[in-house]
């Protein structure tokens, strides 16, 4: 395995984690300062839509780094 195809994995798996924090929103993870952050400017729902976006990024992007 080349380098490129494991920063691939590591990014599928990065897109993973970020999903299920949008989706779940564990308390740890939600009440974290940047996060916070996150919510007092977008909101609450500005903020999942940019945690879903900004895991279909990473995702697509380690895909093609998979498949390249």
């Amino acid at each position: 395995m080349n380098g490129l195809a494991f920063l691939g994995l590591v990014l599928v798996i990065y897109a993973v984690f970020v999903f299920f924090v949008a989706a779940k929103k564990p308390k740890s993870i939600w009440e974290m300062k940047k996060i916070r952050m996150f919510v007092n400017s977008l909101g609450e729902k500005g903020t999942v839509i940019f945690f879903y976006i900004w895991g279909a990024i990473a995702l697509g992007f380690g895909i093609w780094l998979l498949v390249r």
